[in-house]
């Protein structure tokens, strides 16, 4: 179910009259994970299974990590995590695994493999369940070391009161199918009643707004200039067709998950959830470091926390800190699909980080607005480039496509270029009005009403025609 169709919206509506009714208080939780069954299973009825036996096995093995005792929690994590990590490796990279080692479909159990289908959303729920194993089980191991909880509100009371809890925090349907990756100790703590009266209007409404103008107006516009980047289509097009092309993905594929993390954030406000920022103003960076601490705020800090820092951080030396950024980002980059140019495309921005790291402390550049130009454009122009792999997830097309600026002499196609350039105007505009703001923030403000009300006009007047998110395929 996308958030800019009719039947969300009538979900929505009746979701939040129960949810609000005074003698639903008591359902409040009951209420927001039916709807969250409903959503998630509108277009495949059989995928809810999946998420059902996800939520037993968080719920179940969760719950004997924090009562069992202190020589079996380990157990209980260890098997919580793999049998989440299963589920994952099962649905999302059988394929990849039957093409690469079991010769695809033509034997029997490549094509049993290749033909199982990807539930929507398994990457983020599963993250979301590893998290809630091992906040638990730190959590159990600081207080048998006499530290206290380290994760109020995570550890569960009674059983049937952790899976009413795990089962909203695993389908929490904002949230659901592309993120933000919300952590266990971020979402418990807020489980408990809500007010119509605390609903925070403003901030639902200012996320609301511009998650959807990014997604309705400028991506849904941007993806039918884009189609044309697909192969065989691209190897017909001029040099500046293909550059404008490859730009107006980069706007879009921004446009469209920074647009669903703001509905996501948005919508979790309307019924009292406070969700984590996902997106910061990532194509203004001015280092790689610096993009992904921008850029998927979410799935960053997950990798960071749960991956990186377990793996030694940059504790261990440099030679270290080197591969386990290398490890970090191939795992990344394969989290985000299962195919190889996904993995390919972690390996560039893990070697692009563990590089900067290298020359950090040798190279010092000077502070001034013209270097740190430079550097945003040097950023940018390497992460967009790095997204043609995700645009072209079959390697062979991604150096096709390189190739086509050496080989095509064909005429420009103005009209598509200059529908690129305008679907993106409005995303350079944001940007700027970001910057703009931290200096005349108090002068800006007065103004806003004004930039809003276009906003909304161009929703209404000027959306395209309805697409999928981008992140719905991760």
């Amino acid at each position: 179910m996308l958030f800019n169709s009719f039947p969300f919206v009538a979900l929505l509506l009746a979701t939040f009259v129960l949810y609000y009714l005074p003698f639903m208080r008591r359902w409040q939780l009951y209420v927001l994970t039916a709807a969250s069954f409903v959503f998630y299973a509108w277009e495949q009825p059989v995928l809810l299974f999946l998420l059902l036996a996800s939520i037993a096995i968080n719920a179940v093995t969760s719950y004997f990590i924090a009562t069992d005792s202190v020589s079996r929690q380990r157990f209980w994590a260890v098997t919580g995590v793999a049998l989440n990590l299963g589920l994952l490796l099962f649905f999302k990279y059988s394929p990849l695994f039957a093409n690469t080692f079991a010769g695809g479909a033509k034997t029997s159990i490549g094509h049993f493999l290749v033909t199982i289908p990807l539930p929507i959303g398994i990457s983020f729920f599963t993250f979301q369940g590893i998290s809630l194993m091992v906040e638990v089980f730190r959590d159990r191991q600081a207080a048998a070391e006499g530290k206290g909880h380290l994760v109020p509100g995570v550890v569960p009371g009674s059983f049937v009161e952790h899976l009413r809890n795990t089962a909203l925090f695993k389908s929490f349907f904002p949230y659901l199918v592309a993120g933000p990756i919300v952590k266990a100790h971020e979402f418990y703590p807020q489980i408990e009643p809500k007010n119509l009266r605390n609903v925070n209007w403003e901030a639902a409404f200012r996320a609301l707004t511009v998650g959807y103008f990014l997604k309705m107006v400028v991506a849904d516009n941007l993806k039918d200039s884009t189609f044309w980047l697909e192969y065989p289509y691209f190897t017909l097009d001029s040099v500046p067709t293909l550059i404008a092309l490859l730009f107006g993905y980069s706007i879009q594929i921004f446009a469209d998950f920074a647009g669903y993390s703001l509905i996501a954030i948005g919508l979790g406000h309307l019924f009292g959830f406070r969700l984590p920022t996902n997106f910061n103003f990532p194509y203004i960076s001015r280092s790689f470091s610096e993009f992904w601490r921008r850029w998927h705020i979410s799935l960053s800090s997950w990798l960071r926390e749960y991956l990186y820092l377990p793996l030694g951080g940059n504790r261990r030396g440099k030679v270290r800190t080197y591969f386990n950024l290398f490890v970090v980002m191939f795992l990344g980059g394969l989290w985000h699909g299962a195919a190889w140019s996904y993995a390919i495309w972690g390996t560039f921005h893990g070697l692009a980080l563990a590089v900067e790291r290298l020359f950090k402390d040798r190279i010092r550049l000077p502070q001034h607005w013209l270097v740190d130009s430079l550097r945003v454009l040097a950023v940018f122009s390497f992460v967009t480039l790095a997204w043609l792999l995700f645009k072209l997830p079959n390697f062979g097309d991604v150096l096709t496509y390189l190739g086509s600026f050496v080989n095509n002499h064909k005429p420009t196609r103005y009209l598509l270029v200059a529908a690129i350039i305008t679907y993106s105007a409005p995303v350079i505009l944001y940007y700027a009005w970001h910057l703009l703001k931290q200096r005349w923030a108090l002068q800006l403000q007065r103004y806003e009403f004004l930039l809003f009300g276009a906003v909304m006009a161009a929703i209404i007047l000027n959306s395209g025609s309805a697409g999928r998110f981008i992140y719905f395929q991760f």
